[in-house]
């Protein structure tokens, strides 16, 4: 089947995600600075730098929720369960024995059924719990100084406890999106698509009026009941 160069990836969507993964970086690096892990720019520096980049976060975070509703993007990360167990044996067996890709991208279904799960997860629970945690840590005493005793939290520890779990597993999340970075047609292919927009994509595939294969089986599902 021909392939072409197809625009996936818009600007802002290429943006927000290489601003997104800088801040999650410095708020990582920050925020375990913090912690106590290790000493690089002092911890007074360290409180105020991650501060502000957990405020640019919010403001970015506001933007992609604007920019994926008015663009129906929000779609993509709809998770889906059918083709999960063929994607997840091409990862863990299927993509070292140079195995066929069990799902086909499309400019209507960029991600693959685990991919799905997992960036729904991601912005559904991982970055509100710790966008949640952040600043509950950072303004826990402010309630009180207004005399709103009844939401005064007593203590930190578990603010924290919570705080870091989330920071834990974005790093694990960092971790195994760069893997799978390397997981493409070529080992800079998907690094190379995520720059400059285009990747190449079978040219069924290319066109955006042409439903995606998850999208035409549920057409034939519902026919087959229909005529049933």
């Amino acid at each position: 089947m021909n392939k072409k160069q197809v625009y996936i990836y818009k600007a802002f969507e290429r943006f927000w995600h290489w601003m997104q993964a800088i801040l999650i970086f410095f708020l990582a690096f920050t925020g375990f600075e913090i912690h106590g892990s290790f000493s690089f720019l002092g911890y007074s520096d360290a409180v105020r730098y991650h501060n502000i980049a957990a405020y640019m976060f919010m403001i970015l975070i506001v933007f992609a929720i604007f920019w994926h509703f008015s663009t129906g993007e929000w779609r993509q990360y709809v998770p889906t369960f059918k083709n999960i167990k063929s994607q997840l044996n091409y990862y863990i067996f299927g993509i070292f024995r140079n195995a066929p890709h069990p799902t086909k991208k499309t400019v209507l279904s960029k991600l693959n059924p685990l991919q799905k799960l997992t960036y729904f997860g991601l912005k559904i629970l991982v970055i509100p719990l710790s966008l949640t945690s952040g600043l509950l840590y950072m303004f826990y005493r402010y309630p009180t100084r207004y005399g709103v005793d009844s939401i005064n939290i007593s203590t930190l520890k578990y603010i924290a406890i919570f705080h870091t779990i989330a920071a834990i597993l974005l790093v694990v999340f960092i971790i195994t999106h760069l893997y799978l970075i390397t997981t493409g047609k070529t080992i800079t292919s998907n690094l190379r698509a995520m720059l400059t927009g285009y990747e190449e994509l079978e040219e069924y595939g290319a066109e955006e009026n042409k439903p995606s294969d998850l999208a035409r089986g549920d057409m034939i599902d519902k026919k087959e009941s229909l005529i049933s």
